[in-house]
């Protein structure tokens, strides 16, 4: 997911998308502790995906900061 069309997307979305990554990575983990992984870089990339959205989520929080002052 591209940090691009994430900012596109409302707060409530993003909310919904950092749900989902954690639960990918959470599940991903799981499969690793079973030895039951077909996809490697799954991990990796749900990382990435909830990086990109706490920095936008924190992006919009420090924005709106601003606009308060």
């Amino acid at each position: 997911m591209k940090a691009k069309d994430l900012r596109e997307l409302e707060p409530g979305e993003l909310d919904l998308r950092l749900k989902e990554r954690g639960d990918a990575l959470r599940n991903f983990r799981l499969q690793m502790a079973t030895a039951s992984v077909e996809n490697s870089r799954a991990a990796r990339n749900a990382r990435r995906d909830v990086a990109r959205i706490k920095t936008i989520m924190r992006e919009r929080q420090l924005a709106a900061q601003k606009k308060a002052k």
